[in-house]
């Protein structure tokens, strides 16, 4: 009888003792890679940020301190780091980390400046620019990755950052005006209501094209007028309007 009871909880034991060797693995090897990211970011700064030509410091300190392998999915976490975007929910991306120090660094933000971004996306963008400015207001059209962000963002303490799920075409004119806008997204044209809710002085950078055909486009509010210049090609998702047609 006592054999018989053996033979039915041995498998049972093995199996169990198989899962807690298994989630132990696992577990060291999530610390030894969280330990290896802040060299990781380190090295990014250097290789791909500094050695072109950003030199701003408060940009460079905001990429070294943003955690960037949390707003990256789990399945990318080891590409975290890598020089180019990646794929996030709804076929959206995180933009590549020069792209996101060049975009803020041409915008020469201050302390005290109130910043609109059009795409939270993942929310990585929000986050190095919060830790420049006094106030980021970020809208997204796709609620889950605006609900995602601001758990991120709630989870890292970034108290500045105002979250709205809603058409970035329009954006947020309750706030306005904007000391700097940053557009993540691709429309045809610059948005009106965007250059509207820029302030005097103000700076406003914008992905303009479609498909393979998009330049950067850096924005200058002076005397009330807006004086405009291609800065880079670039290629970023388009963006949509609320019923998903392009814009």
């Amino acid at each position: 009888m006592e054999s018989f009871k053996l033979h039915k909880v041995l498998p049972k034991f093995l199996i169990f003792f198989q899962c807690f060797i298994s989630l132990l693995i696992l577990c060291f090897s999530s610390i030894a890679q969280e330990s290896s990211f802040p060299e990781l970011r380190t090295r990014m700064v250097k290789t791909q940020i500094q050695s072109r030509g950003i030199t701003d410091q408060k940009v460079i300190d905001a990429l070294l301190k943003v955690p960037r392998h949390k707003f990256v999915l789990p399945e990318y976490l080891s590409m975290a780091y890598n020089d180019s975007p990646l794929p996030i929910d709804e076929g959206q991306t995180i933009s590549q980390p020069y792209v996101v120090a060049f975009m803020t660094e041409i915008l020469q933000l201050k302390l005290t400046d109130k910043v609109l971004e059009i795409g939270t996306g993942s929310g990585y963008q929000a986050a190095v620019l919060a830790e420049i400015c006094d106030s980021v207001f970020t809208i997204e059209i796709f609620e889950s990755l605006a609900k995602k962000a601001q758990n991120l963002f709630n989870e890292l303490g970034y108290n500045n950052i105002y979250s709205k799920i809603g058409d970035g075409y329009k954006g947020w004119s309750e706030h306005a005006p904007y000391n700097a806008i940053i557009v993540t997204c691709s429309p045809r044209h610059i948005p009106r209501p965007l250059k509207e809710q820029l302030a005097e002085g103000g700076r406003m950078i914008i992905p303009v094209g479609r498909n393979l055909l998009q330049e950067l486009v850096l924005l200058e509010k002076k005397r009330g007028k807006i004086k405009q210049e291609s800065v880079l090609p670039v290629r970023f998702v388009p963006m949509i309007k609320e019923d998903g047609e392009k814009y």
